[in-house]
């Protein structure tokens, strides 16, 4: 663990946490993870948190980033919970307005239309280290649970029309087979498994029927 990292911990972990005083402190946290990878929920919500309690601490291009790193983060909810935290006045920046739409066609899984959108947005996410293999990491977690098989030539653009050896790359990284166009993909969802399922009756709960039963 870094030493920023260790700071921002002890930081979370006291009720200086929501001190506005300490925003600097947060905001320079929340690039550190643009930049490097790292990510930390709680801290970004503390950062939000500052905002709505201060609004004139408000700052869109870090909310942005804030907000594309928990799009990173998918499937887990992150994005909304810090979404639930803008104020209804903030979220008409267009950024914002822009990285709504990403995480919308990323969690109704319209893929191909979310390239284009980022695409035409490119400055969006240059700050954020390893946004778009974050994304297509969570493209594959949903194929995994959809499809038993796929072509490549879907796949890729799925993915956002990488190239073949990339193509190749994220296959092998998930345990998938190639085979000329078909890609075969391990999908445990799809195994089904034999399961012994054995019920313990207690006595009180069926004497009341034995007894109905033998009163007739």
């Amino acid at each position: 663990m870094s030493e920023s990292s260790v700071q921002i911990e002890h930081l979370l972990s006291s009720i200086d946490r929501y001190n506005p005083d300490n925003v600097d402190i947060l905001e320079a946290y929340a690039l550190e993870q643009a930049k490097t990878g790292v990510y930390n929920l709680k801290a970004n919500l503390a950062v939000l948190k500052l905002y709505q309690f201060n609004p004139p601490l408000f700052k869109p291009e870090m909310v942005s980033l804030i907000l594309l790193k928990a799009i990173t983060n998918l499937p887990n909810p992150d994005y909304q919970l810090c979404f639930s935290l803008i104020h209804d006045s903030h979220q008409q920046d267009e950024s914002l307005k822009v990285i709504a739409e990403l995480s919308r066609l990323l969690e109704t899984c319209q893929f191909q239309q979310f390239w284009t959108v980022l695409k035409e947005n490119p400055d969006l996410t240059k700050e954020i280290e390893g946004f778009e293999d974050s994304i297509r990491k969570f493209i594959c977690h949903v194929v995994s649970l959809t499809w038993q098989t796929i072509r490549r030539e879907t796949l890729t653009k799925l993915l956002g029309e990488i190239s073949d050896p990339e193509v190749e790359n994220f296959a092998k990284a998930r345990g998938w087979k190639t085979t000329g166009e078909t890609i075969f993909i391990a999908n445990q969802e799809a195994t089904v498994k034999p399961k012994n399922i054995v019920e313990k009756i207690q006595y009180d709960n069926v004497a009341g029927v034995m007894m109905i039963g033998n009163t007739n």
